[in-house]
């Protein structure tokens, strides 16, 4: 009903409606940007340029939109357990550490603390002909950060792909204990010889390295510096807010768990490996969705710096059309389908582990 009230305003101004310019060349280009697409059986990325269609540059605003999120969630999640359970630690120095750290960037706006690591830290370090090499693994300079990439060697084809997929899925579902060990035993047998398959026609990944040049580094797999600051941001402010909703779980246990952990002489750090935190990710997997959600939707905020995310991208678009409407709509829609797949994923996980947890 809104959509129809709107278009039939738009129509009495004479303006229509239309989602036909997503299709027209778009005749800007981007700092950095790839869009997905196929060549032959495989899925691969390509980059775009001005020739390329609104479209393809909406693409390529989520991919990396879709890159940083996912980046941070992964890193976030692994340093806000860590800052979470070190604000429990019995040692003085590392549990204040953890706390001022904790405060001082809950209690600061994202953006400035965006500004800071980009133009602070990633634009103070190294110029391009001076980059910072640590044997060849890590590259860093303003041009941004560069790091190993493995690649497919070339001549690998649709079947060798097949049997190696088919050896990592073997060999994951081995892992599982509610196999039998004798099921597990021949899913691992299986594994072996899907893999060994796969090698002998010819199955290979190659390891491509940072080359170092006369105008900085080549190669590998490279992090601009606004999305090397915009990851580093958004990591650390979510891993402060994860710390948090680790504390309260770990605290909110019974004491019990410890007492009975220490009754049967476990040390400090395997309780907390082995009993407290199992425990703990039962209870903050849907506070946890929600920071994943708010991680996802503050990638916006690279427009501060010029990193082309979808929104940067879509408002680019938008200015060069004249499709505000048309794209501010594409763009919303697409952050509400990112939070429902974050949201529908953590929920089976969540069913999961209840589950397991009812047995």
């Amino acid at each position: 009903m809104a959509a129809i009230m709107i278009r039939q305003s738009l129509a009495s101004r004479g303006i229509d409606f239309s989602f036909a310019y997503l299709s027209a060349p778009s005749r800007f280009s981007l700092s950095e940007g790839m869009a997905p697409t196929w060549t032959g059986w495989l899925p691969a990325l390509e980059d775009v340029s001005s020739a390329s269609s609104n479209l393809k540059m909406l693409a390529a605003g989520l991919f990396n939109s879709i890159k940083v999120a996912l980046l941070a969630i992964m890193f976030s999640t692994i340093v806000g357990v860590g800052l979470g359970v070190s604000r429990l630690s019995t040692n003085w120095l590392v549990r204040n550490l953890a706390f001022a750290m904790g405060e001082f960037v809950r209690n600061t706006p994202l953006l400035i603390q965006l500004m800071f690591w980009y133009f602070a830290v990633m634009l103070r370090i190294s110029p391009v002909t001076d980059v910072t090499n640590v044997h060849k693994w890590f590259v860093a300079g303003q041009s941004g950060v560069f790091l190993p990439l493995p690649r497919l060697s070339e001549g690998v084809g649709p079947v060798t792909t097949a049997l190696a997929a088919v050896a990592v899925l073997f060999f994951a579902v081995a892992c599982l204990r509610r196999f039998p060990p004798l099921w597990r035993l021949a899913l691992l047998i299986a594994g072996l010889c899907a893999a060994g398959a796969s090698y002998a026609s010819g199955f290979q990944v190659d390891l491509e390295l940072p080359v170092l040049g006369r105008f900085g580094a080549t190669g590998g797999l490279q992090l601009s510096a606004e999305m090397s600051a915009i990851l580093i941001t958004i990591t650390i402010n979510s891993a402060a807010y994860i710390a948090e909703i680790v504390r309260g779980a770990i605290e909110g246990l019974p004491k019990g768990q410890w007492e009975a952990a220490a009754a049967l002489g476990l040390s400090r750090g395997s309780t907390i490996r082995d009993v407290v935190l199992p425990q703990v990710f039962r209870i903050i997997l849907p506070s946890l969705t929600n920071r994943y959600i708010g991680l996802t939707k503050d990638t916006s905020i690279g427009i501060a710096i010029g990193f082309p995310d979808l929104f940067n991208v879509g408002g680019t678009v938008g200015n060069q059309t004249g499709r505000n409407l048309e794209t501010v709509i594409i763009v919303m829609v697409t952050f509400l389908l990112l939070s429902w797949v974050i949201s529908a994923f953590t929920n089976v996980v969540n069913r999961r582990m209840v589950l397991e947890g009812a047995r």
